[in-house]
């Protein structure tokens, strides 16, 4: 993770400790960085982490200053819009599915977690360094914007009376822009997020399963309308 932040120049890296393992591991880029370097024993850095920190590396970075969603996103054709997403396992999973798939950004509600918390960096394996995010209080007025712009804010929901994963696909434009919307497992998308949607569409489960988990289905989703549908008959030749 410290790797990633220190190779990432929208994050200032204020410093970092280390122990002299660990400073042989991250030398190359460390020395590129020019960021202050502490070095000391484990024992040491077992005292100042309060634990027995067995990683042997230490960081601290600076928070980026804010910028409003719709300029900073105005160029991305996919985005991920996100609503009370608390749990910072799903957080990072969901940022980490979002650098696999090319997502241009990810719009994030106040009721969600912190992309920041050590845990959501952790399990994004530094994808929240990579992909650019927003937390803002103004969500619904940025998705607003974003369908005034011509773009499809897309609701993923697990209601049987929603459009097909695969049929969205196939319907819709390759060119088109789209925001997908994820919300928390169990209650899903509040009803403005889903009012302020202009398609909802499902991922079609089995019938005693009532939903997946919300990284679960941001990854099938992304696939597919990342790579198309799959085709309807195929040739083998030989």
């Amino acid at each position: 993770m410290v790797r990633r932040l220190v190779q990432t120049p929208t994050f200032r890296v204020r410093s970092v400790l280390l122990t002299p393992t660990a400073l042989a591991a991250l030398e190359d880029v460390l020395y590129r960085s020019r960021c202050p370097v502490y070095v000391c024993q484990p024992d040491t850095m077992n005292r100042l982490a309060g634990f027995n920190f067995h990683r042997g590396c230490l960081a601290i970075g600076e928070r980026p200053a804010a910028i409003e969603p719709a300029r900073r996103f105005q160029s991305a054709r996919r985005l991920l819009a996100i609503e009370g997403i608390g749990n910072p396992d799903n957080v990072g999973g969901l940022f980490r599915v979002a650098a696999a798939f090319g997502v241009g950004g990810i719009v994030i509600d106040r009721t969600s977690g912190d992309p920041l918390y050590r845990k959501a960096i952790r399990t994004s394996m530094g994808a929240v360094f990579k992909v650019p995010f927003v937390q803002t209080e103004t969500w619904f007025d940025t998705l607003a914007t974003f369908r005034s712009g011509g773009a499809d804010i897309v609701a993923l929901t697990p209601d049987r009376s929603a459009t097909n994963l695969s049929d969205y696909v196939s319907d819709r434009s390759p060119d088109r822009r789209i925001i997908l919307m994820l919300g928390t497992e169990g209650p899903g998308l509040s009803r403005d997020a889903i009012a302020a949607a202009t398609a909802r569409v499902r991922i079609p489960i089995a019938d005693d399963v009532d939903s997946l988990n919300v990284v679960v289905a941001a990854g099938i989703a992304l696939a597919a309308v990342s790579i198309g549908p799959a085709p309807t008959r195929f040739e083998i030749r030989g």
